[in-house]
């Protein structure tokens, strides 16, 4: 009934499929060990061939994600020695093991796999779980170059930047508790990362306000940023050390390099805050226009190169299994020299069939496995087309080349449509007027659907009234077709070789068993043997293999891929809009499923998890804060994110990734109020120390602008090599460009890059100006409430 062919050899087939919790590369594994010692125990001249292995495509994943890790770890590691001095990049790089030690302990605690989402987390995390002890190191460095002691220094940073640290990663953390309900196979993919980001944030609080500190006291001597960094007695040192102590109560004119031109900037451009601030917005504004005009789509997922392409093949008509596997090695041999193929897998018959979205008329499926990618000469695009050529007239059959789904998908159809109806006959037509609709529609290949297939099946429909008259009932009827289909049943027997009992059925001879004979067919009644057809008609109708319904409605359901460079969200919009024209009946209903499903969902999930994300941060920023006008002006710092992220996919012309993009907004969501947090909390106690609305704008970021620019460059560089898609093997002196994982991830480093470095650069001149006109507006206020005799609560005077 069935063949199996590895490169044109005859093979027996078998595939061992992984349960879900288990650990691939340890399954891999114990199944090689097997098959090893299976292979010295078998016949000569047979062989044992492992044709598809994912271990290795994972180790790989995993080993480029690794490499990535140490890479971010290194560069930021790097920024912080430059900056903050040996001794002191070494009190906040310790955050990193540390915060990772905690994290991967609650993984396993909840008994939960390292996995390729896991590890792009941690490289996420390197950037955020430094923010803390950068901001405590870096205010404790200040306080040393005052002249304080460490202890005394790290003491006091420790209690004047609790708050700040805990609303900022805290501001972080909370972005990504909604993504933990993340719903359908995208949900159950990514949940890893927001539970993954949680426990290393919060782990990243403790090493900022609790290790750090204690260390520092211990260790952090008297040596500043620049002494660390440049020499004790360098006048670089000695500028840095000046700016410090300036930045804190010192004469601002004094500064000297880059805090100086940032500080003559910024006190120009704050002469005219409400100009600054409408320029920003119609920058802004811009950006969101330019991307409605000029943005190339939408798409649910990034494409990566699968491992293998498969070949259905299909063919009507009442074969053989001979017959199918004559058609199959056809198009095995037309296939047989294409490039980058290591190995072709051929199935005929049923082991080519019973899986999801398999035709009926499906006889057989060719796998063509590919070498590893980094020897591969052409790309997957070219592979399926080159494949689609060498099959597409192939005689008797026809042939579909289809990529592997992408995970992320739950392996479903780019195009899935489900069609229901009321009335079955009116199915049949709508279903035939929506694949002509799909036939013509561009970036659309590999239409089918589940119609029945051309055949006929006879009905037998008993008028029960005749039959009742001569005494004969459908029991009688049915046993009497029988003898000229698959016979009676009479009784059972065991034979001695069996364990199950077999039947026993009686049935005409072979050459009875006509339809002639059916209609010639008597049966015993009351009134003797009275012919069949007297009472039993006989019509022919369309065959019907398999009757599917959806709520209680009968169903029918057309898929299709999507060509090289297609978008599904282009594609489901041009069906949508000529779904109109096609006239379909009232009782039709039109349902898209598969991938334009899953990022409809997506999309009303992300939407609504960036809400929860806003509201949560709204929550702990009013708490500390105890202010709406504040909350709202950190809040800005998420519109920007959003302008950088769709400015990122402007430049590099990508679509609009749904979950990639989606995801990196709301992972920003987090990042970058951290800046306005840190700049209005220093605000805050100038103001209360008494100085005017404009002296503590332009000294809170002339203090602030280090750390601010500290925490997220860290990010940048964290991220930067994915962005590029850059993999240096530090262990094995490897450096690669491409490859799944970071094809997979650019996006979404992408999206997080490009918002971190905009929004970081506009809060650092939009935040100063919208304080300074707060502060403006509330000195109006204040003075025309008074001038109509109003008061607060706290202005009226103390009654016991």
């Amino acid at each position: 009934e069935t063949f199996a062919r590895i490169n044109g050899e005859q093979a027996v087939a078998l595939e061992v499929v992984q349960r879900g919790s288990s650990n691939v590369l340890q399954t891999a594994l114990t199944v090689k060990d097997i098959v090893a010692e299976a292979q010295r125990s078998s016949p000569t001249g047979s062989r044992i061939i492992i044709s598809t292995d994912r271990s290795h495509e994972i180790q790989d994943q995993f080993n480029e994600l690794q490499s990535h890790i140490l890479s971010a770890v290194l560069l930021v590691v790097i920024l912080i020695v430059a900056t903050l001095g040996l001794r002191n990049a070494a009190l906040v790089a310790v955050s990193i093991p540390g915060s990772f030690l905690v994290g991967i302990l609650v993984l396993a605690m909840l008994d939960m796999t390292m996995n390729m989402v896991t590890m792009f987390a941690l490289i996420i995390s390197v950037g955020i779980v430094v923010d803390g002890a950068i901001i405590v190191v870096e205010f404790a460095d200040r306080k040393m170059a005052e002249g304080l002691a460490a202890r005394e220094a790290y003491s006091i940073a420790a209690r004047r930047m609790f708050w700040p640290v805990v609303c900022s990663i805290g501001a972080t953390l909370v972005a990504f508790i909604p993504l933990a309900f993340w719903p359908g196979a995208t949900g159950r993919m990514m949940m890893y990362m927001p539970i993954t980001l949680v426990a290393v944030l919060a782990a990243s609080i403790v090493m900022a306000l609790l290790y750090v500190p204690v260390m520092g006291a211990a260790f952090g001597g008297g040596a500043t940023l620049a002494s660390g960094a440049n020499g004790p007695g360098s006048a670089h040192a000695e500028g840095a050390r000046r700016n410090l102590a300036i930045a804190e109560s010192g004469d601002l004119e004094q500064l000297t390099g880059l805090t100086a031109r940032y500080y003559r900037f910024l006190k120009s451009a704050l002469q005219r805050p409400g100009r600054v601030v409408l320029a920003i917005c119609g920058v802004l504004v811009l950006l969101f226009v330019l991307f409605g005009l000029f943005n190339p789509g939408v798409d649910m997922m990034p494409r990566t190169d699968p491992t293998l392409i498969s070949v259905d093949i299909r063919a009507r008509g009442d074969l053989s299994p001979t017959e199918k596997d004559a058609l199959v090695r056809q198009a095995e041999a037309r296939l047989a020299g294409m490039p980058d193929v290591k190995f072709h897998y051929a199935k005929t018959g049923a082991g080519g069939g019973g899986r999801a979205g398999q035709q009926t008329d499906q006889i057989g499926t060719i796998q063509l496995i590919f070498v590893y990618w980094r020897d591969r000469r052409n790309s997957v695009d070219e592979l399926v087309a080159e494949a689609r050529r060498r099959v597409a007239d192939l005689p008797g059959a026809v042939a579909e080349v289809r990529r592997s789904e992408s995970m992320a998908s739950g392996g479903k159809r780019p195009n899935d449509i489900l069609v229901t109806a009321r009335s079955p006959s009116d199915l049949l037509p709508a279903v035939e007027a929506l694949r002509s609709v799909l036939d013509q529609v561009p970036g659309v290949v590999n239409v089918r659907d589940n119609r029945p297939l051309p055949g006929i099946e006879w009905k037998l429909q008993v008028d029960r009234v005749r039959a009742a008259r001569f005494g004969a009932d459908v029991s009688l009827i049915g046993s009497a077709v029988q003898l000229v289909t698959n016979g009676v049943k009479v009784g059972e027997y065991r034979p001695d070789d069996s364990d199950e009992e077999i039947d026993i059925r009686v049935r005409l001879p072979y050459e009875a068993r006509t339809l002639e004979q059916l209609d010639a067919m008597r049966v015993m009644t009351n009134q003797g043997m009275v012919p069949i057809s007297t009472f039993v008609k006989r019509t022919a109708q369309q065959k019907i293999s398999t009757i599917s319904k959806t709520d209680t409605h009968p169903t029918l359901r057309i898929e299709a891929d999507l060509a090289p460079g297609a978008l599904a969200d282009q594609v489901t919009r041009r069906i949508r809009e000529r779904l109109p024209a096609l006239g379909l009946s009232a009782g039709v209903g039109v349902e898209f499923q598969g991938t334009a499903k899953e990022q409809s969902d997506s999309s009303v999930f992300l939407s609504i998890a960036m809400l929860i994300a806003m509201a949560l941060i709204a929550i702990i920023l009013v708490l500390e804060f105890n202010s709406i006008s504040q909350t709202l002006l950190i809040l800005t710092a998420i519109v920007f994110a959003a302008g950088g992220v769709l400015l990122g996919y402007l430049v590099t012309q990508n679509p609009f990734g749904l979950v990639m993009g989606g995801l990196g907004i709301i992972t920003l969501t987090g990042i970058v109020v951290n800046n306005n947090i840190v700049l209005i909390d220093t605000y805050n106690s100038l103001r209360a120390q008494g100085a005017s609305a404009y002296d503590a704008v332009l000294r809170t970021c002339i203090q602030r602008a280090r750390p601010v620019l500290l925490t997220k460059i860290t990010i940048i560089l964290a991220l930067l090599p994915m962005v590029f898609e850059v993999n240096v093997d530090l262990i094995h002196r490897d450096i690669t460009v491409g490859g799944n994982s970071g094809a997979f991830w650019s996006q979404l480093a992408t999206a997080v890059v490009a918002g971190a470095a905009f929004a970081t650069m506009l809060t650092l001149l939009f935040t100063p100006a919208l304080l300074l006109l707060q502060a403006r507006f509330g000195m109006r206020w204040r003075a025309w409430r008074q001038g109509l005799g109003w008061r607060t609560h706290a202005e009226l005077p103390r009654t016991h």
